[in-house]
Formats: C-alpha cells, sequence, structure tokens
C-alpha cells in the first residue's frame, strides 16, 4: 500500500544430513553448504541435522561476514540438530522439547537420543518482530504401518500450541515467545510428513500457517516441490518408490499475526549436485523462499466459520490416530509390567530355595551353582529392563491421554463455542 514500504525477505532451510561418524561426505558436504551460504547471502538460514557442534562453530567462522548472529540449540543426548544464522540482531530465543519422540531401544533410528524441539529465535527489522521457528520432527520410515504416526501428530500439536500460545515459558520476556506478540511468524524444517498428512493439516488449521510453495508467485525446482528426491544419490531409493517424483517434506510456513501482509513472491529448491561438484549438499533439497512483508492501515477481519468447520475434522482425525497410539501404548506398558511382576517373582522363588539351602531344609543344591547365579542375574537383567520400559510406556501413556484431552476440550470448544475458535 502507498506509503508503507515493502520489506522483502530471503530464507533458506535445509536439513543438512550432519551426523557425525555416518553420513557420507559430511565435512565436504558442510563446507559446500557454508560456501553457498556466503555466496548468497540470505537473511535467514534455517538448518537441520547440524548434530556436531564443531560444525555448528565452522560454519559460525565462515558466515560471520554475512550472517553475524547465530543460535545453536542444544537438547537431548546427541543434540537436537537445530540452528539459525540471521543478518539481523538475534533478541531472543528459546527451546521447546516435544515430550514423546520414539523409543529409546529402536537404536537403529535413534530420534529418541536427538532430543527432537522446536527452536525459536526472535528478531525485529525495520520495526518488524518476527518470530522464527525451526523443527525437526520425528522421521517416519515405513509409510504403510508408521508406528511413529502418534508421536509425530504429538508432536505436531505441541509444534502448534507452542507457536500459539507460546508454550513452554518459564520466564519473563518482553516478547513473551509467543505469536501473540510478533507481527510475523516464520516456521522452517523438516516436518516429515506429506502436504496432506493429517498432521501438516492440523498444524496449519490450527495456526493459521501458510505454506509458501502453495502460496508462491513463481516457483523453480524440483517438481512439486520435493525435497527428497530419488535422483539424490544419497537418498534411500527403495523407501521413495511408491512415490517416483520424490515426496515433499520440507516447508517455510509463513502468517501475519497483527496489520501485516506476507506474500510469497518466490520458492526455489536445490537440483541436484553442488555447482562444480558430483556430490547435492545433503540428501534433503534445500527451500529457498522470497517473502514479501508489508503493513497494512488496520488488521484484516475474516470470517472463521469455514475454517473452524476445517479445523474440527481435522482434530477429529488427528485424534483417532493419537487414541490408537494411546491403546498400543497401554498394551505395552501392560506387557512390560507383566514382564517385570514375573522376574520379580523368578528372584523372590530363588532367593527362597537359596535361603532353604542355607537354613539346611534341603537335602542338597537344587542347582549347579554358576546355573543359579546366571539364572539370577538373568532374572536381575528382565527385572530392571522390563521395569525402565514400563516407566518409560506409563511416561508415553500420560503423554497421549494429555494430547488426546487436549483434543476433546478444542473441539468442544469449536462446538460450543464457534466463534471464541
Amino acid at each position: 500500500m502507498e506509503g508503507h514500504p515493502t520489506l522483502q525477505l530471503r530464507i533458506f532451510d535445509l536439513n543438512c544430513w550432519a551426523i557425525r561418524y555416518l553420513s557420507k561426505r559430511r565435512q565436504e558436504r558442510v563446507q559446500l553448504i557454508g560456501d553457498m551460504l556466503r555466496r548468497e547471502c540470505f537473511d535467514l538460514v534455517l538448518l537441520q541435522e547440524v548434530w556436531s557442534e564443531q560444525d555448528y562453530s565452522n560454519l559460525k567462522v565462515k558466515l560471520r561476514g554475512c550472517y553475524p548472529f547465530s543460535h545453536y540449540f542444544r537438547s537431548g543426548v546427541i543434540g537436537s540438530g537445530l540452528c539459525v544464522f540471521s543478518r539481523f540482531p538475534i533478541l531472543d530465543t528459546l527451546l521447546y522439547q516435544y515430550s514423546l519422540n520414539g523409543y529409546p531401544y529402536m537404536l537403529q533410528h535413534g530420534d529418541w537420543f536427538c532430543g527432537k524441539s522446536v527452536g525459536l529465535v526472535v528478531i525485529k527489522i525495520s520495526g518488524i518482530v518476527f518470530n522464527v521457528y525451526v523443527t525437526h520432527l520425528h522421521a517416519e520410515y515405513c509409510r504403510e504401518k508408521d508406528a511413529y504416526l502418534p508421536h509425530r501428530l504429538v508432536q505436531a500439536w505441541e509444534l502448534a500450541q507452542f507457536i500459539r500460545a507460546g508454550k513452554g515459558v518459564s520466564r519473563p520476556c518482553p516478547h513473551r515467545h509467543t505469536s501473540k506478540a510478533a507481527d510475523v511468524v516464520l516456521l522452517g524444517g523438516d516436518l516429515n510428513m506429506h502436504p496432506e498428512d493429517v498432521g501438516i493439516r492440523l498444524l496449519r488449521s490450527w495456526t493459521g500457517l501458510r505454506d509458501a510453495f502453495t502460496e508462491a508467485t513463481r516457483f523453480e525446482g524440483c517438481e512439486d516441490g520435493c525435497t527428497l528426491v530419488p535422483n539424490n544419490c544419497f537418498t534411500v531409493k527403495t523407501e521413495l518408490m511408491p512415490f517416483p517424483l520424490g515426496i515433499r517434506i520440507d516447508y517455510i510456513l509463513y502468517k501475519a499475526v497483527s496489520s501485516f501482509t506476507v506474500k510469497c513472491e518466490e520458492l526455489k529448491t536445490t537440483m541436484g549436485t553442488a555447482p562444480g561438484t558430483d556430490i547435492p549438499f545433503s540428501d534433503h533439497e534445500a527451500v529457498m523462499a522470497t517473502l514479501h512483508i508489508q503493513r497494512q492501515g488496520q488488521a484484516a477481519g475474516a470470517s472463521l466459520s469455514t475454517a473452524e468447520l476445517t479445523l474440527a475434522d481435522v482434530v477429529t482425525e488427528a485424534r483417532t490416530e493419537v487414541g490408537v497410539g494411546l491403546r498400543a501404548a497401554q498394551r505395552q506398558r501392560y506387557s512390560t509390567g507383566r514382564m517385570a511382576v514375573l522376574a520379580l517373582l523368578l528372584l523372590l522363588l530363588q532367593a527362597v530355595a537359596a535361603l532353604g539351602a542355607l537354613a539346611g531344609l534341603a537335602a542338597g543344591q537344587p542347582f549347579p551353582k554358576l546355573s543359579f547365579s546366571l539364572l539370577a542375574f538373568l532374572a536381575i537383567g528382565v527385572l530392571l529392563l522390563a521395569t525402565s520400559l514400563h516407566l518409560f510406556h506409563t511416561i508415553e501413556v500420560k503423554m497421549l491421554q494429555g494430547t488426546e484431552e487436549q483434543m476433546r476440550m478444542v473441539l468442544w470448544a469449536l462446538q460450543e463455542h464457534p466463534s471464541d475458535g
């Protein structure tokens, strides 16, 4: 609008696949990513799977000239892998770790050890306050039998709650860590969900975030905006067999909160190998968006009735899936609890037998001492393992119950008080 200049913001988002000792040609690719970011000089850079703090430090040194402000989010055992580089001062930061994140005994997947989280940085550009979120949700691994769907839905729900209401804030802050205190909200990251999956629809319906790919005036890159494509030499081809073009699981989402408009003028993805090399930057393609932000004369009003009906349907669908996960978690809790009780009973029987032998009530040792000792150690091991798993699944049940209850309350509010949604 006349009298209100337009701010242009260029954003870069990439899952770097930089896992120490496991990712192929990691150091070389991190070097290439740094070279490209320094050459392009974006306004904001949102990175995931930077799981080596040394890699982050190296990038920080290399990018200091273009991106003087940065932050690395630490969580879990090996870290969240999330970091942000910015041309503009970072006023504040916050990390929220998701309450559910897979299973510690699924070592081949490893998501539990990462402490999957959402990181928030608050920046101010030309008087406009931006809440910038970067996240990485639990991977899918098997679409036909997705055991992690309930956990990923809980993460999507908590992410939406965090964006809407600053969930997890425990200290006073002039920015309140809530989208209500921001003028513009930006979210980038690897959401590990297809565009039509219930988790994405839940996140977008509940927060009002818009997808840069579907909103872009111009697009250049992989067909359908895919970010995991078969012709990338690092992707697992068998996982993409049902999807000949690839899948889109990396996103830049945005919305204006107050009297601003945000428009995506251009969206690009990288395509194949890095310039002048024989390898891509990562097993994911990067997403690059150019946003135009402009102040309005007054906040725009909107009718929410249709959106609320859609939201109610999506929340109902998500709640059903969470309920399926809850029942599975309850079965696992029961099984591990029963196993712990059986191991305890075996130990008690051994203790009685041992005391009887010491008291001279038995004619002789019923078992060889070595076998008896090994059986005791085995029972103790099973007891400790089963108890630990029982406690873990108890926590899982409580988190799933809590999320299901929150969704039930939202559905009630939408049905009984639609104007307050």
